[in-house]
């Protein structure tokens, strides 16, 4: 039996966090002079007041186990925080209408950087402000909410399901969660402040370097100007985000070990090899494919390929230029990394680096059991041999993965897109990319979907964000049985 006590209480505090965040909010836009501090303060009312009357206490010995209730409040939250996250776009007046308001606050808080605005530098700085943080504070993800919410209910024993049916069992930190979290949050914050300095020493107003470090650590790729970081660009801009927005796709826990010094724990990683070794290769390809079909000049094409394809495969959505139109090549390296995504434990979408290496792995397991059928070939990750189940798992949610790719695709061609623009969008949606090809590529925006498109949209990145087979899970007749 689902205890939705316990899923009420746990959604009223996340509730409760978003409003404190808006009167964060609202305090900054006093000090930007901006005049749109009443916008948040009355947003944070109207959600702090929701989450007081749906807090529901517990009994003492109120216990929970399984984790399906983990499952439920982790899908919940994204919602809620989406929901009740547009209001400050609302009151504020930056967004007229309230499926287009869903779709900024959905798109900021799966950290997808989609967006319907056509000029967003014209907004008031803190909106800007509140639309950047929306991506940080989903980036963060699980780990800020667990963060904040697990020492109020400690004695409440639940089990918030962390599984990205990866089929690889994570390195532990510390062995308290809460402690690991802890760590996690800090390097993360650490990072953005960092991110910030050196994008203000670099030449970028420090507003702008707030907003898109905030952005970039998340992945998300929100920009306060129209053009993106085209307006910006210049070389040491260029390189700065590229390199964070490389290191945002690695590992959390990989990052705290090269913090501490721990470089044998990372020179092992195969995940992260892996992720190193795609990211070159194809940044090589691409200048190479620039140089020839394009006439970019060596150094121009290295710049602009390893940003774009960081950018990609990292998906933060990041753009110098209009890389739909740097010919059919570019177009398809481009669709291929929008299934990659960064590492797992990363705050970035997309399959993961972590199933493309073990579904590689069982490739080559699977050619030399041809060739020797009765050999006994495991397959490896970090010195560790990978159960067949986990294979399975992967099996299954690559199948349903390009299943939900295809259908989305299908869904968005009956709006009247062509297929490349179909495909594209479906896969930047699901993947957490943001800027697509074709008709919704760098320098365009979403406004002109159609309403019922927009939350169609809008469900992809939820379920990118989510991982696909836990949103699966929740439609299951079989979850909610005792």
């Amino acid at each position: 039996m689902v205890n939705f006590r316990i899923i009420a209480r746990i959604l009223s505090l996340v509730l409760i966090i978003e409003g404190i965040l808006m009167l964060i909010s609202s305090g900054i836009s006093v000090i930007l002079e901006d005049d749109k501090a009443s916008a948040f303060l009355y947003s944070a009312i109207i959600t702090i007041v929701t989450g007081i009357i749906a807090f529901n206490p517990l009994k003492p010995d109120e216990k929970i186990y399984g984790n399906r209730e983990g499952y439920i409040i982790v899908s919940a939250t994204w919602i809620l925080f989406s929901l009740f996250g547009s209001l400050p776009f609302l009151f504020s007046g930056a967004i007229d209408n309230f499926a287009d308001a869903f779709f900024e606050s959905m798109s900021g808080f799966t950290t997808t950087g989609a967006t319907i605005l056509s000029d967003p530098g014209s907004l008031p700085q803190g909106i800007l402000l509140w639309r950047s943080l929306t991506q940080w504070i989903g980036g963060i993800g699980i780990i800020f909410i667990s963060l904040s919410i697990f020492p109020i209910i400690r004695s409440v024993n639940i089990q918030l399901s962390a599984t990205e049916f990866s089929g690889h069992q994570a390195d532990k930190i510390q062995p308290r969660f809460i402690e690991s979290a802890k760590r996690l949050v800090s390097i993360y914050f650490l990072l953005t402040v960092i991110q910030a300095g050196l994008l203000t020493l670099a030449g970028m107003p420090l507003f702008d370097s707030v907003c898109h470090s905030l952005s970039t650590l998340s992945t998300g790729g929100f920009s306060t100007n129209s053009s993106g970081i085209a307006a910006f660009a210049t070389p040491g801009v260029k390189i700065i985000l590229t390199l964070f927005m490389f290191i945002a796709g690695i590992n959390l826990p990989i990052l705290y070990f090269v913090l501490k010094g721990n470089f044998r724990k990372v020179a092992v990683n195969n995940e992260l090899g892996f992720y190193v070794f795609l990211t070159v290769i194809f940044i090589l390809i691409s200048s190479v494919v620039l140089i020839i079909h394009q006439g970019f000049l060596p150094g121009k094409a290295f710049s602009d390929s390893a940003f774009h394809i960081v950018s990609v495969i990292s998906t933060t959505g990041y753009y110098t230029g209009d890389f739909s139109q740097w010919g059919q090549i570019m177009i398809m390296i481009l669709f291929i990394l929008m299934f990659t995504g960064g590492t797992s434990g990363s705050t970035s979408g997309g399959i993961k680096i972590l199933r493309l290496l073990l579904i590689t792995k069982n490739y080559r397991k699977e050619l030399h059991r041809v060739i020797h059928p009765n050999a006994l070939i495991p397959v490896r990750l970090d010195g560790h041999n990978v159960g067949q189940n986990n294979i399975y798992y992967l099996l299954v949610f690559i199948t349903l993965y390009f299943i939900v790719v295809c259908a989305s695709a299908f869904i968005i061609s009956l709006m009247g897109y062509d297929i490349v623009t179909s495909f594209s969008t479906a896969a930047s949606m699901l993947a957490n990319i943001g800027p697509s090809l074709s008709e919704f590529g760098p320098f365009s925006n979403y406004s002109e979907v159609p309403v019922a498109g927009k939350f169609f949209l809008s469900g992809l990145m939820l379920i990118g964000r989510l991982e696909l087979l836990t949103f699966i899970i929740l439609f299951s007749k079989s979850f909610y049985r005792t």
